[in-house]
Formats: structure tokens, C-alpha cells, sequence
């Protein structure tokens, strides 16, 4: 589990740099949501990491708070980018 979130984790940071040189604005929505769902998982397996005692919960609730502040973040991106395409 904890390599899963991990890959999803850090490819959220590999698909937002990816999306800055987007080829196109539909390139750059896709990037930004494919990294989106990469948040959305990464929250999922922290959840589980939690609920399996794997992660204390300072720990876990510091991540928790992180992630979904990015996952808002980038929703917002996602969403402002396909309004103005």
C-alpha cells in the first residue's frame, strides 16, 4: 500500500510540471486532470495506510490535510481551465 501511494503521490508532481509545457490548452487540462485523479488515489491509499494502522495520526492527518488542499487546488485548475477553453 505504501508504495502505491507513493507512485500515485509523486505523480501528481510529474503531471503538473508536464502540464506546464502542455502542447495545447486540452493537453494541459488533461495533465492537470489526470494528476487530479492521482490526488484523489493517493488520498484513498493514505486512507487505508490509516485505517491499517500504518500511519500514526499526526502523521496521517498532516498528509491528509495536504492532499486535500492539493486535490481542491487542482479541481479549481481543472475546472477554471475548462471554463475558459
Amino acid at each position: 500500500m505504501s508504495s502505491q501511494a507513493l507512485r500515485s503521490g509523486t505523480a501528481v508532481g510529474a503531471l503538473v510540471r508536464e502540464a506546464e509545457f502542455a502542447q495545447s490548452k486540452a493537453d494541459f487540462i488533461n495533465k492537470m486532470s489526470i494528476a487530479l485523479k492521482e490526488a484523489n488515489e493517493t488520498d484513498y491509499w493514505l486512507d487505508l495506510l490509516h485505517y491499517g494502522n500504518y500511519l500514526e495520526d499526526d502523521f496521517f492527518e498532516s498528509l491528509d490535510i495536504d492532499n486535500k488542499e492539493l486535490i481542491s487546488i487542482l479541481a479549481a485548475i481543472v475546472k477554471k481551465s475548462k471554463e475558459n477553453q
